[in-house]
């Protein structure tokens, strides 16, 4: 899932220049989605708010539980095709 590790260092980069040194990526294992994170708390959370939109959406294509959101804190992507099927 190199798309989560490109967007995780761009995020990154945005702060500090030595972010394309970091190893942020994120793969899938069996059912499981794992997302591998810097090390200091603030990178946590500037990472995490960049990619986690797309984290729910991810867990339904492994066949995971359809996961909600609070939207005022963040709103998950789903595709429109997505969002009908469900309605």
């Amino acid at each position: 899932m190199p798309g989560f590790g490109e967007l995780m260092r761009k995020v990154s980069l945005e702060k500090v220049p030595t972010a394309i040194l970091s190893r942020q990526t994120a793969g899938i294992r069996g059912c499981s989605l794992i997302v591998n994170l810097p090390g200091q708390p603030k990178a946590i959370a500037e990472c995490l708010d960049a990619v986690f939109p797309a984290i729910p959406y991810c867990i339904e294509l492994l066949g995971g539980p359809s996961l909600q959101t609070d939207e005022k804190r963040l709103k998950a992507f789903r595709p429109a095709s997505a969002v009908k099927a469900s309605e």
